[in-house]
């Protein structure tokens, strides 16, 4: 018989949200799979775990998944953690999971901590309908990309940032129009320090603005209102632009983002004399 691949849980802060159930199905496996083994090792022997604890992360997984899959094939049941939360969201193993389907093992998910989740539930945002879109891009079209789908959502965005990036990024989406939206950052969740700060995106952005803050962030964004403007409506929006100096580009990026335009209205209408 073959064994199992289980997707294991593991607190996010606070050492007691550890379920039995995680800490026996470690305890059991053949094998422990982790993004970084030094950081879960020290998860492992504070539970007195002994299971033998291997590296998987992004410059790794494609190397090891085919022979980690071997391995189940074989009738070894292996766990996959993450440095801290659910495993896969913002984190590798989904080559890991894809992999062991195609061979007929069975993937099994062991729930627990979440920062995404302890996040929304408790910011007081709306919950019934969100997109997680975990770290953003760094730069160039793709984050202009992500950006666009963020200021265009109706419903709740949840964003994974680095501390050092924070301020950054809501002053980047205040500046893209979401500026008057509602906004949480929570930051050390489930720590001693843990913190929802609310606002607005603007006025976070200005909190965070003065250097880097601590802890591991999530953001969440309230959707925009809908839009139904005309394309004469808009004309007159790119006009003003044009008018106040904005390159056909930032109109373009603008009417798309902050209008609801779509992208080939808003490229003739930036382009128009």
């Amino acid at each position: 018989m073959p064994g199992f691949l289980y997707i294991v849980s593991t607190p996010i802060g606070n050492m007691g949200d550890m379920s039995y159930r995680a800490v026996e199905v470690l305890s059991s496996a053949a094998l422990v799979v982790a993004e970084d083994t030094r950081h879960s090792r020290r998860l492992l022997d504070h539970y007195e775990i002994e299971t033998r604890c291997a590296p998987y992360h992004e410059h790794n997984e494609a190397r090891e998944a085919p022979r980690l899959v071997k391995k189940l094939q074989e009738g070894e049941s292996i766990a996959l953690i993450t440095d801290a939360g659910t495993p896969l969201l913002s984190d590798p193993g989904a080559r890991l999971v894809a992999a062991a389907i195609d061979a007929g093992i069975d993937v099994v998910p062991v729930p627990g901590a979440s920062a995404l989740l302890a996040a929304l539930v408790a910011s007081g945002m709306a919950g019934d309908q969100f997109t997680f879109f975990g770290f953003l891009p760094r730069k160039g079209k793709d984050r202009l990309r992500v950006l666009t789908e963020i200021m265009r959502l109706k419903h709740t965005a949840v964003i994974y940032e680095s501390p050092l990036r924070v301020g950054a990024t809501l002053d980047e989406l205040a500046s893209s129009g979401a500026g008057s939206r509602p906004a949480v950052v929570a930051r050390e969740l489930t720590k001693k320090f843990e913190e929802f700060a609310r606002g607005t995106v603007a006025e976070l952005a200005a909190r965070f603005a003065d250097g880097p803050a601590r802890g591991e962030m999530v953001i969440l964004i309230g959707g925009g209102e809908e839009k139904h403007l005309d394309e004469e409506a808009l004309r007159e929006i790119a006009r003003d632009l044009q008018s106040a100096g904005s390159s056909s580009r930032d109109i373009q990026d603008r009417l798309v983002t902050e209008h609801g335009a779509s992208r080939n209205l808003a490229y003739r209408l930036a382009h128009e004399e």
